[in-house]
């Protein structure tokens, strides 16, 4: 008789030790998906076109680890030769300082290479605005046969053989790696590569002293002529399509590409490009979407008679070049 009783008050224990462990165990799944923590930008807004970078943000750490860790392993690409920081030099502006990208097998892109810095604040990505997001402009590289010419299913298996990403991917999600959470990893970390606290942005948060007077100068120039109706926001540019010889003719070598109307092939989008950020620019020649200008002044000139057809004095042109080095700053360090 105490026999069965013991065994059913062992059996008691274990059915309902097993009821609370297992949901407790099914929602540790569930709690490592919903701990991610969405990026946050706190944005402070000032009177005028220009607007400066937040200084704070909430971003998962984690992810951001694993995303940088993505950004520079070259398993991204086919012959384990190229990865996303071959072009985007993280510690020299964000871009490669080439006209032009090389990929694997020392193929040549016809593209010069934008920045990353503040790309989270761009409106598109690519020069044409292909890319509605960050997330869906990962995938262009990747599969690009003159730049990574792989595919996901060869990275995800590389991936997988790889002892830190097979372990980090399966501590922050059950579902491992995946083409989903590779994405998630890069965005993540490029949304981390802000710049803010350049000279430009400290002067528009009250520090009068952080322009120079020629600099000062300089932006009086840059939004009465025009410059800011273009580039103006967060990211200095980045935020709109604008026709390239809107109002006089860009030169020869800037008419070999017609931007977006390579992607659409519609006569209204020839010559269309995305307007670029101004953030760091005086860091990341040389210009234009095929490189082509290696100069800040003569591509200053270049924008001024094609785009607002305004002839500047050397005194101008080194005012707006001045001001333009003002809106360079390092990448933000997360704490």
């Amino acid at each position: 008789m105490y026999t069965k009783y013991y065994i059913s008050l062992i059996l008691g224990v274990l059915l309902c030790s097993i009821v609370p462990i297992t949901v407790y165990l099914l929602s540790g799944e569930k709690t490592t998906e919903q701990a991610y923590i969405k990026t946050v930008y706190y944005f402070e807004q000032v009177d005028g076109p220009i607007q400066p970078i937040p200084r704070k943000l909430d971003i998962d750490k984690r992810w951001l680890t694993l995303g940088k860790a993505l950004f520079h392993s070259p398993l991204l690409s086919k012959d384990n030769t190229i990865s996303c920081s071959s072009c985007h030099l993280i510690d020299f502006g964000g871009d490669d300082g080439f006209p032009v990208s090389t990929g694997i097998k020392n193929a040549e892109g016809v593209r010069n290479s934008p920045t990353v810095f503040n790309a989270s604040f761009n409106f598109r990505q690519f020069w044409d605005g292909r890319a509605s997001s960050l997330s869906e402009q990962i995938a262009g590289p990747v599969h690009n046969p003159t730049e990574m010419g792989s595919s996901w299913a060869e990275v995800v298996e590389k991936l997988n053989k790889d002892a830190y990403f097979s372990k980090t991917f399966q501590k922050l999600s059950p579902q491992g790696i995946t083409t989903d959470n590779i994405i998630k990893a890069i965005t993540i970390y490029e949304e981390s590569l802000i710049t803010p606290n350049a000279p430009i942005d400290r002067y528009l948060l009250g520090d009068k002293s952080a322009l120079s007077e020629q600099q000062k100068r300089g932006l009086t120039y840059f939004i009465n002529y025009g410059c800011a109706s273009c580039h103006q926001g967060k990211n200095i540019g980045g935020n709109i399509f604008q026709k390239l010889g809107r109002v006089n003719d860009i030169p020869e070598i800037l008419t070999l590409d017609q931007g977006k109307f390579e992607v659409t092939k519609r006569d209204q989008d020839r010559y269309i490009f995305k307007v670029p950020s101004l953030r760091n620019i005086a860091d990341t020649g040389p210009y234009f979407h095929n490189g082509s200008i290696d100069n800040l002044p003569e591509a200053v000139r270049i924008m001024a008679s094609s785009q607002l057809g305004r002839v500047l004095t050397d005194e101008e042109v080194r005012d707006i070049v001045a001001l333009l080095g003002a809106f360079s700053s390092k990448v933000i360090e997360v704490q």
